[in-house]
C-alpha cells in the first residue's frame, strides 16, 4: 500500500511542497531504492541475527518513517523519511519471507506464499482506493498518519512470532555495501539525469561510482567466505528463472501503477478518490488471483506452465495500454489493465514459493532477501527509467525541461487553453513511447524465463525438483 497508494498523493505532495520532477518522484523511487537495496542485505542478515528480531525492528523502523512522513515540512525531508520507510520494510518482507519458509514444507508452503502474495495483492489493489479517499478527507499527511498507526500494530504483534535463525551464518559487511553503493548510484543517475542532463559530470560520476561499485561487488563475491549473493543461487538455473520472472511482471506492472494516476488526475480530472477507484482494474485482480494460481499448482498445474501465461499476459496488457487517450481514458484500457493485473496477481502467487521451493533451509533468509531484492530493484528502476523516459520525450515535445517536469508532476496549464492541449498531447505521446519501450522488454525477459524453466535441466538437483512437480 506504501507503493501503490503513495503514487495517487504525489499530485497533492507536489503542490503543498511546491515539488516536481526528480524530487517528487523520489518519494517514491527513494522508498522502493531503500527496499531494493536494503531487501538482500536485511535477509543474509536475518538468517544470523533472528528472523523474528529483524522483523521486529525493521517494523519499528518502517513505523517511525511514517510518522516523519506525516510531519514532513519540506520535500527533502519527505524523500529521507521515506527512504526510512523502505528500509523497515524491506526487512519485515526478508524477514516474513524467511520465517514462512523455515516454518512450512510442501503444499502448506505453497499456500502460505499465496497468502503472503494475496495480502500484498491486498495492499496494491486497495491502497489507490483508499488513500485517494483518506486524502479526500484527511488530506496526504492524514494518510500517511493510518500508515504509522497500523505499522505500530504490526510491531507490537510481531513480537508473539517464534524465533529462528542459522547459527552458523555469516554476514559480508564489505558486499553488503557494494551492493547497496551501486543500486544507489544507478538509481540517482537514471532519476537525476533529465533534471541536470545525461551529459552532466554528477550524472556521469553516478553512473561511474555504480559501475565501479558493480565490478567490485562481483568480484568480492567470488572471494567472500560468506558471500551476500550466494554462488549457488545465482548458478541454480530454476531459481534465477523463477527470479526473472517476477522480475518482468513488477516492470510490466508497476511503471503502470505509479504514473498513470497522475496522468488521470492531470489530463482527465480524476478527483484522488476516482482515480483511486479506476485504478482497481489494474489492482483488483491481484487480490484474487495469488490464492487461485496456488489452488491450480496444488492440483497438478504446472507452475512454469502458469508463470508463462502470467507473462503473456502482462506482454499484451503493456501493449494495449497504447490505446490510452485523454478523451476516452477507460473503455479502451478496461482489457489491458486487467490483464496485467491477473499476470501480476499470478506471479505473486506461485513465484516466492516455487523459488523457495529449490533451496536449502540454511539459505532461505538469503534467498528470501535475493528474491525480493529483484522484485524490490526492479520497482526501483522502473520508476526511475519509466520517469526519465517521459521526462526525457515531454522535454523534447515541449522544448523546457522545467515545464516538462511540471507537466510529468500533473502541473498542467488551465484546462482549455492552447498551452493546456499542448501539454496534454506532449504527456500522451510520452506514455506511449514509454510504453513501447516497457512492453518490448517485458517480450525479452519472457523469452529468457522460458528458455531457463523449460530447457532440460543439467544438474541432478534441478531434475529431480522439476520431475517431482510434475
Amino acid at each position: 500500500m506504501s507503493i501503490s497508494g503513495t503514487a495517487i498523493a504525489l499530485p497533492d505532495i507536489g503542490r503543498e511542497l511546491s515539488a516536481a520532477g526528480s524530487l517528487l518522484n523520489w518519494v517514491v523511487a527513494g522508498y522502493n531504492l531503500a527496499f531494493a537495496a536494503m531487501t538482500l542485505v536485511v535477509g543474509a542478515a536475518s538468517d544470523r541475527a533472528g528472523r523474528r528480531r529483524v522483523f521486529v525492528i525493521a517494523a519499528a523502523l518502517f513505523a517511525a518513517g511514517f510518522v516523519a512522513t506525516a510531519c514532513a515540512p519540506t520535500i527533502q525531508f519527505l524523500d529521507i523519511a521515506r527512504i526510512v520507510s523502505g528500509v523497515g520494510g524491506a526487512g519485515m518482507m526478508a524477514a516474513g519471507g524467511a520465517l514462512l519458509a523455515h516454518t512450512y514444507e510442501g503444499a502448506a508452503r505453497n499456500r502460505a506464499f499465496a497468502l503472503m502474495g494475496t495480502m500484498a495483492g491486498v495492499g496494491i489493489a486497495v491502497g489507490p482506493s483508499l488513500v485517494g479517499a483518506l486524502i479526500s478527507a484527511v488530506g496526504w499527511r492524514g494518510s500517511f498518519s493510518v500508515f504509522a498507526a497500523v505499522a505500530v500494530i504490526i510491531t507490537i504483534a510481531a513480537t508473539r512470532l517464534t524465533e529462528s535463525r542459522d547459527k552458523a551464518a555469516q554476514t559480508d559487511w564489505i558486499g553488503s555495501t557494494l551492493f547497496v553503493v551501486t543500486l544507489s548510484a544507478f538509481m540517482f543517475s537514471l532519476l537525476e539525469g533529465p533534471e541536470y542532463g545525461w551529459a552532466h559530470p554528477t550524472v556521469l560520476v553516478g553512473f561511474g561510482i555504480g559501475l565501479a561499485a558493480a565490478i567490485v561487488f562481483a568480484l568480492s563475491q567470488r572471494r567472500s567466505s560468506a558471500p551476500i549473493l550466494a554462488p549457488e543461487l545465482v548458478a541454480h538455473r530454476g531459481f534465477v528463472g523463477w527470479c526473472l520472472a517476477t522480475l518482468t511482471t513488477s516492470i510490466g506492472f508497476l511503471g503502470v501503477l505509479v504514473f498513470l494516476p497522475t496522468y488521470l488526475q492531470s489530463v482527465s480530472g480524476y478527483t484522488p478518490i476516482a482515480a483511486g477507484f479506476f485504478m482497481l482494474l489494474l489492482t483488483a485482480p491481484v487480490l484474487v488471483a495469488p490464492m487461485l494460481a496456488a489452488m491450480l499448482v496444488n492440483r497438478g498445474f504446472s507452475a512454469r506452465l502458469l508463470i508463462l501465461i502470467a507473462l503473456v499476459l502482462v506482454v499484451f496488457g503493456n501493449a494495449g495500454l497504447l490505446a490510452l487517450r485523454p478523451e476516452h481514458t477507460m473503455g479502451p484500457v478496461v482489457v489491458p489493465l486487467l490483464l496485467i493485473g491477473i499476470g501480476m496477481g499470478t506471479s505473486f502467487g506461485i513465484t516466492d514459493g516455487q523459488a523457495m521451493a529449490l533451496i536449502p533451509s540454511r539459505l532461505v533468509g538469503t534467498a528470501a532477501g535475493f528474491l525480493n531484492t529483484v522484485r524490490g530493484a526492479a520497482e526501483a528502476l522502473v520508476i526511475a527509467v519509466f520517469s526519465a523516459s517521459l521526462l526525457a520525450v515531454l522535454t523534447e515535445r515541449l522544448d523546457n525541461a522545467k515545464h516538462a517536469s511540471d507537466v510529468s508532476a500533473g502541473h498542467l496549464a488551465e484546462p482549455c487553453s492552447a498551452a493546456h492541449n499542448l501539454e496534454i498531447d506532449a504527456f500522451t505521446g510520452s506514455w506511449h513511447f514509454t510504453q513501447i519501450g516497457v512492453g518490448t522488454l517485458c517480450l525479452i525477459l519472457t523469452l529468457i524465463v522460458t528458455v531457463l524453466l523449460f530447457t532440460r535441466s543439467t544438474s541432478a538437483h534441478e531434475k529431480e525438483t522439476n520431475a517431482s512437480e510434475i
